[in-house]
């Protein structure tokens, strides 16, 4: 069953183009996590967040990707990371047109 991760944590920037120029790399990189389906990137300059809402295939899946990208940003310097995993209820997100078919 598909899986929808919520990822947010502390961050000062690069934002906008800054961060499309300093993140390719590591956006190409997500493409290969097993069980990803899609990724989401999020920012707010105003509140210094950055983060991201993921598709996984899987619980398994989302559950490793999370440990995986906690520690990679705890050894970037990012603090209060902070990870939900959710179940998505189909039927009403159809309805408002939810990209998870």
């Amino acid at each position: 069953m598909k899986k929808l991760l919520q990822v947010d944590f502390d961050f000062q920037g690069p934002f906008g183009q800054e961060m499309v120029q300093a993140m390719t790399g590591l956006a190409e990189s997500i493409n290969q996590e097993p069980g990803l389906i899609w990724k989401i990137w999020t920012q707010s300059e105003k509140d210094q967040l950055g983060g991201g809402v993921y598709l996984f295939a899987d619980e398994a899946s989302a559950q490793a990707y999370l440990a995986m990208h906690s520690e990679r940003l705890t050894q970037m310097g990012i603090q209060n990371i902070r990870g939900v995993i959710f179940d998505i209820n189909h039927a009403l997100s159809e309805i408002n047109h939810a990209p998870i078919a």
